[in-house]
């Protein structure tokens, strides 16, 4: 059984997101917390809040969907992990001789999966 989360309009690039989802991906649930914990990049307290939800919609679902029933939370894998990216917010800066420049403030949406297969 799969279950997933995600979390939406992340302040952050997927570039450097991807960076952070790639470690956990293939990791149990509960290892990929305490990997998530040390990593020491804003990232990672963002993809630590999208696994934990994931968690709780896998606890959640067990407890209320009876085909879920079977389901071991503590077998729970981490199946896929990505960082795709979002809407871009276009900002200008005031430059020399009246032109101006650009500043693209990214975004992405952060998806985690979840199986105990």
């Amino acid at each position: 059984m799969e279950v997933h989360a995600i979390l939406k309009n992340v302040p952050m690039s997927a570039q450097k997101m991807r960076e952070v989802v790639r470690q956990i991906q293939g990791l149990p649930a509960a290892h990929a917390q305490a990997v998530l914990a040390v990593v020491p990049r804003k990232g990672a307290r963002f993809a630590a809040k999208t696994l934990k939800s994931a968690i709780a919609n896998a606890e959640d679902l067990k407890t209320h969907k009876a085909e879920y029933k079977s389901m071991k939370t503590e077998n729970l894998r981490v199946k896929e992990a990505v960082a795709q990216t979002g809407t871009t917010i276009k900002r200008f800066q005031p430059k020399a001789r009246g032109s101006a420049g650009p500043i693209l403030k990214r975004r992405c949406h952060i998806k985690i999966v979840l199986s105990d297969e």
